[in-house]
């Protein structure tokens, strides 16, 4: 039974999101080393003319937005349409496509691409095959068919239009009300995009703390205290979404954040001031480790109605082939990790490797990043 570090066992929504996550990444350094591209801090590469790439961005912005914008143009209610995401999020993600990050030429009501876009749709398109390819090779063709298999039941039961990816920066959801298509034929990260989106509807509905919270910061603390530098590492997420997080659930009353006694004792003994990040710890308050079990309680009631939707048997089947690709999350190098190592050139070689993946995908404003990057 695949677990987390503190013996519990992974809700689906967990194992969902780690096989999701994996493959963005993977599908994002690919983009990153055939992409003339331009960052903030790991430095820009140039095109074969000389001219400065556009923002680097993830995944997402392909598949809820570029992917369904032709040469000549679009229309933005009918790009949203199409998108099956709201106009709020459309025009929040076309705001940066556009005049922010140079990939579009937004005028309303119309959008089309820039050079710099045209060139990043061509590298996109086969990119998602290509993953799935390595996929196949990497965990066999019968286990990636039964995942597909699997998947491809459950999203046959979604019964409202759901995007192709995870939307930009909603910590609540909001689906659209025309129905999605059906799920044969779909790719791999449609799949899971699409259950996960399902699952975590029916999780917001019944919580007070959006699923990306709950399901990466509020999950890994307690009631004794964990390191707030510690945070990051242990969820799998980039640290500034960590900091801005705690100090909204500190202000919430979840959390409680202050000087690690033992560590604080130890700087007062060597005569030193102060301590850093390094000596903050973060502690649940009661508020907090009562939303903490209201996730697990809530997720476990969620799959007992997916079990009566889609049969026990199927529900099992899904589960199953998720836990063999994830493996074991305790283990030093879990199987769903190997596709993860970059280009030496690309941004995640001068960061450390993760140790785990999100709970939940951190897909936010600044490029979609799954883990909050």
């Amino acid at each position: 039974m695949t677990a987390d570090p503190a013996g519990q066992r992974l809700p689906l929504t967990a194992l969902l999101s780690q096989v999701l996550v994996a493959f963005t990444i993977e599908f994002d350094n690919e983009f990153e080393h055939q992409m003339p591209h331009r960052t903030t801090r790991h430095g820009s590469t140039a095109d074969a003319g000389g001219r400065r790439g556009p923002w680097l961005v993830s995944m997402v912005m392909w598949s809820n937005c570029m992917q369904y914008i032709p040469e000549e143009g679009i229309a933005v209610r009918e790009l949203a349409r199409r998108a099956r995401i709201t106009d709020k999020s459309m025009r929040m993600v076309l705001t940066r496509m556009g005049a922010w990050w140079g990939y579009l030429v937004v005028e309303p009501p119309n959008v089309r691409p820039k050079p710099a876009g045209r060139k990043a749709q061509q590298v996109w398109r086969p990119l998602t095959a290509t993953i799935e390819n390595r996929w196949l090779d990497r965990h066999g063709s019968r286990l990636i068919g039964e995942l597909r298999a699997s998947l491809g039941a459950a999203a046959s039961q979604i019964d409202v239009g759901l995007p192709d990816y995870l939307p930009v920066g909603e910590p609540r959801l909001e689906p659209v009300a025309e129905a999605g298509r059906g799920s044969d034929g779909l790719a791999l990260p449609v799949l899971l995009s699409r259950v996960l989106l399902a699952l975590a509807l029916e999780f917001d509905r019944a919580a007070d703390l959006p699923i990306p919270v709950s399901a990466n910061l509020v999950r890994v603390l307690d009631q004794e205290g964990v390191r707030v530098r510690d945070v990051p590492g242990r969820a799998g997420v980039a640290s500034e979404w960590a900091e801005n997080t705690l100090g909204r659930l500190g202000k919430s009353g979840h959390v409680v954040a202050g000087p690690d006694p033992a560590v604080k004792g130890e700087l007062e003994r060597a005569g030193e001031v102060g301590g850093g990040r390094g000596a903050r710890v973060a502690r649940l308050t009661a508020k907090g480790a009562a939303a903490q079990r209201a996730y697990r309680e809530h997720l476990d009631v969620i799959e007992q109605h997916w079990s009566a939707r889609l049969g026990r048997d199927q529900l099992h089947s899904l589960r199953r082939v998720l836990e063999r690709l994830v493996g074991d999350p305790a283990a030093e190098r879990p199987p769903l990790l190997a596709g993860l190592p970059p280009y030496p050139d690309g941004w995640r070689a001068s960061i450390a490797a993760p140790r785990t993946l999100p709970h939940y995908p951190l897909v936010l404003h600044r490029g979609g990043f799954p883990d909050g990057s």
